[in-house]
């Protein structure tokens, strides 16, 4: 889809300050951040630092993280209008996946219920 290329294409450094602003005006932190995308992504705090200094672009901050969570199919609901769960487009569905994770941030939510955990069988 041509609407998404741009989206793919934006660095993931140009939209982070956004997220950390979002969640700080809330009385949240930028830790918060950091610790659902390395939950989501499995990136570390030096992994994740080369993400923002490589200007790496969605597209490929998703195709090449360390580990895509497998609890992260947990997260469903809207986000801009659209059930998360209904998103066919893998990369945008991550992205959205990320969206939804610091908008429940900036609700105040509690990280334990933040940080889906895998069903106990």
């Amino acid at each position: 889809m041509k609407s998404n290329q741009r989206i793919y294409g934006m660095s993931v450094a140009s939209v982070y300050p956004l997220y950390v602003t979002k969640v700080e005006r809330k009385g949240r932190t930028r830790d918060e951040v950091d610790k659902v995308i390395y939950w989501l992504t499995g990136h570390d705090a030096e992994s994740f630092g080369r993400v923002l200094e490589d200007k790496t672009s969605f597209e490929d901050f998703f195709a090449t993280a360390p580990a895509m969570n497998p609890a992260r199919s947990a997260i469903t609901g809207t986000i801009c209008g659209v059930r998360i769960e209904e998103i066919e487009e893998t990369t945008m569905r991550e992205i959205r996946y990320l969206d939804k994770l610091v908008d429940e941030i900036a609700k105040g939510r509690p990280m334990e219920k933040i940080l889906r955990q895998p069903k106990q069988p």
